[in-house]
């Protein structure tokens, strides 16, 4: 495996990475918050009725996913329109890591 030539000099990549950067900011909180209150919406649509053994598979692996889900919205919510940072798990490792087990769990809700 070839590893890509750099081609920018370091204060022209730092230019480039921030003018990316801009927008990243600008885009990514609105659509984060847009996925959560649609994966609200859609939890009231599917989760169904609890029936008399208790949760199902699909159930309990939905609120697991919501959990991490509405927890990724709290913190989008506060640090896009109260500029709070986050108290707990302040690096990006831990969402990152959260988004990663919604789409892993997604792939087991219907086994």
């Amino acid at each position: 495996m070839v590893k890509m030539p750099q081609t920018l000099n370091p204060e022209e990549h730092t230019k480039a990475r921030e003018a990316i950067m801009m927008h990243v900011r600008k885009v990514v909180p609105n659509a984060l918050l847009l996925a959560v209150a649609t994966g609200l919406y859609l939890i009231t649509q599917i989760f169904g009725e609890i029936g008399e053994d208790g949760l199902t598979n699909f159930q309990i692996i939905l609120l697991i996913k919501g959990f991490f889900g509405l927890w990724l919205g709290i913190r989008g919510f506060n640090q896009k329109f109260f500029k709070i940072n986050p108290w707990l798990f302040t690096s990006h490792k831990f969402p990152f890591y959260s988004v990663l087990l919604i789409i892993i769990l997604s792939q087991f809700m219907y086994l």
